[in-house]
């Protein structure tokens, strides 16, 4: 992405992930994921989302969590507050407060929404699966995944080539047969050359929303993880 990419430069020179402008969450991540058990023949995308707890997002009234990334010795960090019913965001950092919601944003605040979806998107990727809109799926079974050289199946999402922050980006999953994410590869402009290749491991359910804490590029240098999450459902 490369508002954010120029966004999280300025910290770390850190890779950012898609924001595209029909996503359902700009009108608080409204799930559309058909039932399980009544339907079995739900998309892989659809599968990856329910394995990870969609179905559980409409109960979810605020959820606090911490970006962070070590690369090296080099630490950055920043802190999010969301009420995804209300749209409303409080960003902490070491330098700023600054509290918006998300339906009224002037172009100061954009760049911290920008900073929000990047984080955000990390966090909640297999729900962007059946959130977001102009995207398109493809599938390979049985392919060696980049890092651990296991044996997983595939799916590629890619962004249209309008609208968001970076149009056109794609992103190639790696799960296995519990439909959990193990590692990805984000694309930028869906070039062939992958930016940024990562693991998805030590997954922790916080009220019955799975989340992926730890992000490892293959030398273990680049560590993308979250600290402080905590969910909380309407009563």
């Amino acid at each position: 992405m490369k508002k954010l990419i120029f966004i999280l430069c300025i910290a770390l020179s850190t890779i950012a992930c898609n924001n595209n402008n029909h996503k359902a969450d700009t009108k608080g991540s409204r799930e559309f994921i058909p039932d399980h058990d009544a339907n079995p023949n739900l998309t892989t995308a659809q599968q990856i989302a329910y394995a990870n707890g969609v179905t559980h997002w409409k109960n979810v009234s605020e959820i606090n969590f911490t970006f962070n990334v070590d690369r090296g010795e080099n630490h950055f960090e920043r802190s999010w507050n969301w009420k995804p019913k209300t749209n409303d965001v409080m960003m902490r950092s070491t330098s700023d407060t600054i509290r918006y919601n998300r339906s009224q944003m002037d172009s100061i605040i954009k760049k911290t929404d920008a900073a929000f979806i990047n984080d955000k998107y990390w966090l909640l990727a297999p729900y962007n699966l059946v959130w977001d809109q102009g995207t398109e799926f493809s599938e390979k079974k049985n392919m060696v995944s980049p890092i651990s050289k296991d044996t997983l199946d595939l799916l590629t999402i890619t962004y249209g080539n309008e609208g968001g922050y970076t149009p056109g980006d794609a992103y190639d999953l790696y799960f296995g047969k519990d439909y959990r994410i193990k590692e990805w590869v984000f694309r930028e402009g869906n070039d062939s050359i992958p930016s940024m290749t990562t693991t998805w491991e030590d997954y922790e359910n916080f009220n019955g929303i799975e989340i992926a804490k730890m992000h490892k590029d293959s030398t273990g240098n680049f560590k993308l993880y979250f600290t402080n999450i905590s969910v909380k459902l309407t009563p």
